[in-house]
Protein backbone atom coordinates (compact mmCIF):
# COMPACT_ATOMS: atom_id res chain seq x y z
CA UNK A 1 0.00 0.00 0.00
CA UNK A 2 1.53 3.58 -1.07
CA UNK A 3 0.67 6.27 0.66
CA UNK A 4 0.45 10.50 -1.14
CA UNK A 5 0.67 13.31 0.02
CA UNK A 6 -2.51 14.46 -1.72
CA UNK A 7 -4.42 12.84 1.15
CA UNK A 8 -1.63 14.78 4.09
CA UNK A 9 1.26 14.27 6.14
CA UNK A 10 2.25 10.95 5.12
CA UNK A 11 2.72 10.26 9.24
CA UNK A 12 -0.31 10.73 9.69
CA UNK A 13 -1.93 8.71 7.38
CA UNK A 14 0.29 5.65 8.38
CA UNK A 15 -0.75 6.57 12.23
CA UNK A 16 -5.12 6.35 11.10
CA UNK A 17 -4.11 2.79 9.17
CA UNK A 18 -2.21 1.40 12.48
CA UNK A 19 -5.08 2.56 14.79
CA UNK A 20 -7.56 1.39 12.58
CA UNK A 21 -5.90 -2.41 12.68
CA UNK A 22 -5.63 -2.25 16.44
CA UNK A 23 -9.34 -1.08 16.80
CA UNK A 24 -10.63 -3.95 14.62
CA UNK A 25 -7.86 -6.29 16.25
CA UNK A 26 -5.61 -6.58 13.14
CA UNK A 27 -2.65 -6.37 15.76
CA UNK A 28 -4.29 -8.27 19.07
CA UNK A 29 -3.81 -6.40 22.16
CA UNK A 30 -0.42 -7.43 23.72
CA UNK A 31 0.96 -8.28 20.61
CA UNK A 32 3.36 -6.58 18.32
CA UNK A 33 3.22 -4.47 15.24
CA UNK A 34 5.50 -4.86 12.34
CA UNK A 35 8.98 -3.43 12.59
CA UNK A 36 9.94 -0.12 11.68
CA UNK A 37 11.69 -1.63 8.57
CA UNK A 38 8.43 -3.70 7.61
CA UNK A 39 6.13 -0.76 8.10
CA UNK A 40 8.85 1.11 5.87
CA UNK A 41 8.58 -1.51 2.71
CA UNK A 42 4.58 -1.75 3.39
CA UNK A 43 3.16 1.99 2.78
CA UNK A 44 6.86 2.86 1.25
CA UNK A 45 7.81 5.30 3.46
CA UNK A 46 11.13 6.61 5.44
CA UNK A 47 11.66 5.35 8.73
CA UNK A 48 11.34 9.24 10.00
CA UNK A 49 7.75 8.70 8.76
CA UNK A 50 6.86 5.07 10.38
CA UNK A 51 8.72 6.61 13.91
CA UNK A 52 6.56 9.66 13.78
CA UNK A 53 3.61 7.60 12.98
CA UNK A 54 4.61 4.89 16.08
CA UNK A 55 5.64 8.31 18.30
CA UNK A 56 2.03 9.72 17.82
CA UNK A 57 0.17 6.01 18.84
CA UNK A 58 2.56 6.29 21.45
CA UNK A 59 1.49 9.24 23.14
CA UNK A 60 -2.31 8.42 22.51
CA UNK A 61 -2.00 5.14 24.53
CA UNK A 62 -2.25 2.69 21.74
CA UNK A 63 1.21 1.35 21.70
CA UNK A 64 4.29 1.05 23.74
CA UNK A 65 7.69 0.73 22.10
CA UNK A 66 10.40 -0.99 24.32
CA UNK A 67 14.32 -1.05 23.26
CA UNK A 68 14.98 -4.53 22.22
CA UNK A 69 11.92 -5.76 22.10
CA UNK A 70 9.36 -3.89 19.86
CA UNK A 71 6.20 -1.71 19.74
CA UNK A 72 3.59 -3.61 21.99
CA UNK A 73 -0.19 -2.51 21.37
CA UNK A 74 -1.54 -1.95 25.14
CA UNK A 75 -5.09 -2.51 26.21
CA UNK A 76 -6.68 0.83 25.37
CA UNK A 77 -6.44 4.30 23.84
CA UNK A 78 -6.06 8.27 24.48
CA UNK A 79 -10.04 8.45 24.47
CA UNK A 80 -11.17 5.16 25.87
CA UNK A 81 -8.74 5.36 28.59
CA UNK A 82 -11.46 7.87 30.24
CA UNK A 83 -14.33 5.67 30.71
CA UNK A 84 -14.37 1.80 31.25
CA UNK A 85 -17.36 1.81 27.87
CA UNK A 86 -16.08 0.48 24.75
CA UNK A 87 -16.33 3.33 21.97
CA UNK A 88 -18.84 2.41 19.48
CA UNK A 89 -16.65 2.39 16.55
CA UNK A 90 -14.77 -0.01 18.09
CA UNK A 91 -17.27 -2.44 19.24
CA UNK A 92 -18.47 -1.76 15.13
CA UNK A 93 -14.97 -2.69 14.16
CA UNK A 94 -14.65 -5.48 15.96
CA UNK A 95 -17.78 -7.33 14.85
CA UNK A 96 -16.57 -7.02 11.65
CA UNK A 97 -18.43 -4.24 10.14
CA UNK A 98 -16.80 -1.34 7.24
CA UNK A 99 -16.74 2.09 9.26
CA UNK A 100 -15.68 5.35 6.98
CA UNK A 101 -16.30 8.97 7.55
CA UNK A 102 -16.90 11.45 4.80
CA UNK A 103 -16.17 14.68 5.25
CA UNK A 104 -19.71 17.22 4.53
CA UNK A 105 -18.93 20.93 5.53
CA UNK A 106 -17.09 23.55 7.71
CA UNK A 107 -18.28 26.83 8.68
CA UNK A 108 -18.28 29.34 11.41
CA UNK A 109 -21.29 29.67 13.50
CA UNK A 110 -22.34 32.81 14.88
CA UNK A 111 -23.05 31.42 18.96
CA UNK A 112 -25.31 34.31 19.65
CA UNK A 113 -27.96 32.84 17.65
CA UNK A 114 -27.99 29.30 18.95
CA UNK A 115 -29.00 28.61 22.30
CA UNK A 116 -26.82 25.60 23.72
CA UNK A 117 -23.87 27.03 21.76
CA UNK A 118 -24.09 30.54 23.34
CA UNK A 119 -23.38 28.99 26.49
CA UNK A 120 -20.77 26.64 25.76
CA UNK A 121 -18.58 28.78 23.19
CA UNK A 122 -17.42 32.58 22.91
CA UNK A 123 -19.12 34.44 19.91
CA UNK A 124 -18.12 32.08 17.36
CA UNK A 125 -16.89 28.81 16.82
CA UNK A 126 -16.23 25.51 14.03
CA UNK A 127 -18.84 23.88 12.76
CA UNK A 128 -17.82 20.23 11.20
CA UNK A 129 -20.56 18.13 9.30
CA UNK A 130 -19.75 14.18 8.79
CA UNK A 131 -21.29 11.29 7.41
CA UNK A 132 -20.43 8.02 8.52
CA UNK A 133 -21.00 5.11 6.90
CA UNK A 134 -21.69 1.81 8.04
CA UNK A 135 -20.61 -0.62 5.16
CA UNK A 136 -21.03 1.69 3.18
CA UNK A 137 -24.72 2.58 3.84
CA UNK A 138 -25.09 6.17 5.26
CA UNK A 139 -25.32 5.90 8.97
CA UNK A 140 -25.11 8.80 11.11
CA UNK A 141 -24.72 12.60 10.70
CA UNK A 142 -22.50 14.38 12.99
CA UNK A 143 -22.29 18.37 13.46
CA UNK A 144 -19.17 19.04 16.04
CA UNK A 145 -19.08 22.09 17.17
CA UNK A 146 -15.06 23.30 17.91
CA UNK A 147 -13.74 26.19 19.87
CA UNK A 148 -12.80 28.89 17.41
CA UNK A 149 -9.01 28.75 19.55
CA UNK A 150 -8.73 25.36 17.79
CA UNK A 151 -6.87 25.61 14.41
CA UNK A 152 -8.39 23.28 12.55
CA UNK A 153 -7.22 22.35 8.55
CA UNK A 154 -8.85 23.86 5.46
CA UNK A 155 -7.84 20.21 3.56
CA UNK A 156 -11.24 17.91 3.08
CA UNK A 157 -8.73 15.41 3.30
CA UNK A 158 -7.93 15.85 6.99
CA UNK A 159 -11.27 16.95 8.33
CA UNK A 160 -12.10 13.05 7.69
CA UNK A 161 -9.65 12.12 10.75
CA UNK A 162 -10.30 12.18 14.10
CA UNK A 163 -11.14 15.33 15.58
CA UNK A 164 -10.01 14.44 18.87
CA UNK A 165 -6.32 14.06 17.84
CA UNK A 166 -6.23 17.10 15.69
CA UNK A 167 -7.30 18.65 19.25
CA UNK A 168 -4.48 16.95 20.53
CA UNK A 169 -1.85 17.57 18.58
CA UNK A 170 -2.78 21.19 19.30
CA UNK A 171 -1.85 20.33 23.46
CA UNK A 172 -5.64 19.48 24.09
CA UNK A 173 -5.66 16.95 26.92
CA UNK A 174 -9.41 15.48 27.71
CA UNK A 175 -10.69 14.67 30.88
CA UNK A 176 -14.31 13.80 30.33
CA UNK A 177 -17.08 13.35 28.02
CA UNK A 178 -20.08 13.64 28.50
CA UNK A 179 -22.71 12.13 26.47
CA UNK A 180 -26.88 12.59 26.15
CA UNK A 181 -29.29 10.71 24.69
CA UNK A 182 -32.44 12.41 22.81
CA UNK A 183 -35.04 11.26 19.87
CA UNK A 184 -35.45 14.04 17.26
CA UNK A 185 -36.51 14.10 13.43
CA UNK A 186 -33.87 15.61 11.52
CA UNK A 187 -34.38 18.72 9.28
CA UNK A 188 -34.57 17.99 5.30
CA UNK A 189 -30.56 18.09 4.80
CA UNK A 190 -30.13 15.28 7.10
CA UNK A 191 -32.03 13.32 5.97
CA UNK A 192 -31.41 13.52 3.10
CA UNK A 193 -28.03 12.52 3.77
CA UNK A 194 -28.65 9.78 5.68
CA UNK A 195 -30.83 8.40 2.88
CA UNK A 196 -34.37 8.53 4.37
CA UNK A 197 -37.57 10.08 5.09
CA UNK A 198 -38.12 12.59 7.50
CA UNK A 199 -38.64 10.60 10.88
CA UNK A 200 -37.85 10.38 14.55
CA UNK A 201 -34.21 8.98 15.22
CA UNK A 202 -31.69 8.46 18.10
CA UNK A 203 -29.79 11.63 18.83
CA UNK A 204 -26.77 11.92 20.70
CA UNK A 205 -25.32 15.22 22.08
CA UNK A 206 -21.17 14.92 23.38
CA UNK A 207 -19.62 17.54 25.78
CA UNK A 208 -16.10 17.46 25.19
CA UNK A 209 -14.04 18.51 28.66
CA UNK A 210 -10.26 19.23 29.00
CA UNK A 211 -8.43 19.12 31.83
CA UNK A 212 -9.41 22.95 32.70
CA UNK A 213 -12.74 22.05 32.76
CA UNK A 214 -13.90 24.15 29.56
CA UNK A 215 -15.76 22.69 26.81
CA UNK A 216 -13.62 22.29 23.56
CA UNK A 217 -15.96 20.28 21.20
CA UNK A 218 -19.84 20.04 21.40
CA UNK A 219 -21.20 17.42 18.74
CA UNK A 220 -25.06 16.12 18.07
CA UNK A 221 -25.20 13.24 15.61
CA UNK A 222 -28.13 11.42 14.33
CA UNK A 223 -28.18 7.70 14.19
CA UNK A 224 -30.36 5.87 11.47
CA UNK A 225 -30.38 2.84 13.77
CA UNK A 226 -32.84 1.43 11.44
CA UNK A 227 -29.17 -0.57 10.08
CA UNK A 228 -27.91 -0.89 13.44
CA UNK A 229 -28.66 -0.38 17.42
CA UNK A 230 -26.12 2.29 19.58
CA UNK A 231 -24.62 -0.56 21.26
CA UNK A 232 -22.55 0.34 24.78
CA UNK A 233 -20.26 -2.14 26.10
CA UNK A 234 -18.66 -2.13 29.69
CA UNK A 235 -15.64 -3.99 30.94
CA UNK A 236 -16.08 -5.42 34.40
Amino acid sequence: MKLTLKKGPLYIQLQEILKERIISGHYPKNTLIPSELELKEEFGVSIITVRRAVEQLSQQGYVEKRSGIGTTVLDNNAVSKLSKGQRFSEYLLEEGHELSKEFVHLSTIDTANHAILGDLFNEKCHCVERLYRLNDKPYIYFKHYVSEHINLPNDPDHLQNSLYEIMYQQGIRFHQFKDEFDVGTPDEHIASMLNIEQKPLLQRFRFSIDENGNIVEYSEAYYNTGIHRYVVNFDM
